[in-house]
């Protein structure tokens, strides 16, 4: 027999083992596979989410934009320059921009990000440099060569 709890109209709530068998056996928070408990509420697609913009800290200064343009020319300058010849003048301005932006970000730390694109600009238009006035080198002294051999010619 149920008698009404106090202030209430309704019955005393039963014992949890009375109302699932074999429950006092489980540890506690168990569900049984399949039950709804089990699934909980559908989740979101994406990646995670762990908290609002900016909880973990501020957020990483912005990229120095002389680094991206250093880095860009010196690829073009490179790999371009051994594919058609033209574009290998643009490594002596990767060297100059890259170098400059570099002191720059070295200058005032924490305020510019893009030290590595940089530091790649500055490689990159060191090596299209040097091979660039390798081959000036070169074609001057055939062409000296060349002027030479033919004013030696009767």
């Amino acid at each position: 027999m149920t008698t009404p709890t106090s202030g209430g109209t309704g019955p005393e709530p039963q014992d949890e083992a009375a109302q699932f068998p074999g429950a006092q056996d489980q540890p506690y928070g168990y569900e049984p596979y399949g039950s709804p408990q089990s699934y909980g509420p559908p989740q979101p697609y994406g990646p995670p989410q762990y908290g609002p913009p900016g909880a973990y800290g501020p957020p990483p200064p912005p990229n120095h934009p002389r680094s991206t343009l250093a880095m860009v020319l010196g690829i073009v300058g490179l790999a371009g320059g051994l594919i058609c010849y033209l574009p290998i003048l643009c490594a002596p301005f990767a060297w100059f921009i890259g170098r400059k932006a570099r002191s720059e970000m070295d200058a005032e730390p924490g305020r510019w990000s893009g030290h590595g694109a940089a530091q790649a600009g500055l490689v990159l238009g060191i090596i299209g440099t040097v091979i660039l006035i390798l081959v000036a080198v070169g074609l001057t002294v055939l062409f000296t060569v060349l002027a030479s051999v033919e004013s030696s010619s009767p």
